[in-house]
């Protein structure tokens, strides 16, 4: 690799090549993550579905605190790519450390918080007295892993803006391999280790973020990222930069916090439902979690290859370049779609929960599967929204996306009581409402003159 920053050129093209060369790396980045939450789901199933369906309630509220960071990871990768499209490789370093350093305080925010009103909330929405007290428990051991896993999201953002989205793989799959062996170890109490039931799983998933941090700060020093791009050249308070940074990143985080909140709004009342109906709704988390990969991968992509081609003053190349990107997460799309639709029993019985558990999952898979296929173009072009500085549009589109959301959930669910199956059709709402705005803004042509 080039040993001087000067010698890089980090401007992308808006070839095949150059799309899938982004996006496969950070498929096998993001599935590594998802496959935890999977291999997780799978040991507490084997305590109890009672544990198993709180695994749902828990994973999703830490969810929220995750998603606050992919917020700012997505904002700070929008402008470390602007950067490298106009080869200022000098300016992304300074990018990077103060970006570290809003994480690290939006980490403690998330701590305090758990820790002081998780109790509260949980106490006042779940019926089960029993299950709050586990839930709280458990949150307030997983929590302590939001500074591992903020400033992990920090590395990606640099990685992915400077189209070196390849390195994500070691970190993520050293992260797999803690978290599968620790797991196993501390919530069944093997090779020595404490047998800690379901708080097992919070440990497992420290320890795993810290170790895959670790490991992908080492990588990246030892192929020389570290020097190219001056990342700890001056880690000084930087206000300017900090205040592009949040102005960029602060509507993706409130984005992503309310579409997460409201998933969690949306799991409230599937507990209300009875323990088997939150146990199906789990294994549905983790599968859209899981075969979303693709389409969250080609997301990313489209935001940072349309901020660097708008940064190499390419405008009239982007929508091309959207409708490539399209075209790959669709295919991706209806192929997982196809495969959960030919072979539900298969993807259902991994979790150990009985025929009667399978039975009542299938209808609900088959509304996820769909729903996955128009997510899978809905992301696209609100990530190349994001690519184009106007992070306010998204946030606008998913307050409007929400609010409908959550009224359909809150009368099919509530009001009408109806199955589960009905409640999981609010994906389609969401998605189409996402869909809509991002694509007239697009067409729109506004953006072109956008500057950040």
């Amino acid at each position: 690799m080039p040993s001087h920053s000067q010698d890089l050129n980090l401007q992308v093209n808006i070839s095949n090549k150059q799309v899938l060369s982004i996006a496969l790396p950070i498929t096998a980045s993001i599935i590594v993550p998802q496959v935890n939450f999977i291999i997780n789901n799978i040991f507490l199933g084997g305590l109890s579905q009672r544990a198993l369906a709180l695994a749902g309630i828990t994973g999703v509220y830490y969810l929220i605190f995750a998603v606050m960071g992919q917020g700012l990871n997505n904002g700070l990768q929008a402008l470390i790519s602007r950067r490298a499209g106009e080869n200022r490789i000098d300016a992304i370093g300074n990018l990077f450390s103060q970006g570290v350093r809003i994480s690290l305080v939006l980490a403690a925010f998330g701590i305090l918080v758990t820790w002081f009103i998780s109790p509260w909330v949980l106490g006042w929405s779940l019926h089960d007295p029993e299950s709050v007290r586990t839930s709280v428990s458990f949150l307030h051991i997983r929590i302590l892993g939001l500074p591992f896993l903020y400033v992990y999201q920090m590395r990606n953002a640099l990685l992915v803006g400077t189209n070196q989205s390849r390195y994500l793989i070691i970190g993520t799959a050293t992260e797999a391999i803690c978290n599968v062996f620790f797991d196993y170890s501390l919530i069944y109490g093997h090779f020595g280790m404490p047998k800690l039931g379901f708080n097992g799983a919070a440990y497992a998933s420290i320890i795993a973020e810290f170790a895959g941090l670790s490991v992908i700060f080492v990588v990246i020093r030892l192929n020389g990222i570290t020097k190219q791009l001056h990342l700890f050249k001056n880690w000084a308070f930087d206000a300017a930069n900090t205040k592009l940074i949040l102005k960029q990143s602060f509507p993706l985080i409130l984005q992503f916090t309310i579409s997460i909140m409201s998933w969690e709004f949306f799991y409230i009342l599937i507990e209300h439902h009875g323990d088997q109906a939150l146990a199906v709704s789990n294994t549905m988390r983790n599968i859209f979690g899981f075969f979303g990969c693709f389409t969250w991968a080609f997301a990313a992509t489209a935001n940072t290859m349309v901020s660097n081609v708008i940064g190499q003053g390419l405008q009239h190349n982007v929508i091309e370049l959207i409708h490539r990107i399209i075209k790959w997460s669709v295919g991706f799309a209806i192929t997982v779609c196809l495969l959960l639709n030919l072979f539900p029993h298969i993807f259902l019985s991994i979790y150990g929960q009985g025929e009667e558990f399978i039975s009542a999952g299938i209808p609900v898979l088959r509304v996820v599967s769909t729903a996955l296929v128009l997510m899978s173009i809905s992301v696209v072009w609100m990530n190349a929204v994001t690519g184009t500085g106007n992070s306010k549009m998204n946030l606008y589109s998913e307050i409007a996306a929400i609010t409908f959301y959550c009224l359909y959930v809150y009368i099919v669910l509530e009001k009408l009581n109806l199955p589960i199956t009905w409640g999981w059709f609010s994906e389609w709402i969401y998605w189409g409402t996402i869909l809509v705005p991002s694509f007239i803004y697009m067409r729109g042509g506004k953006w072109k003159s956008r500057r950040m």
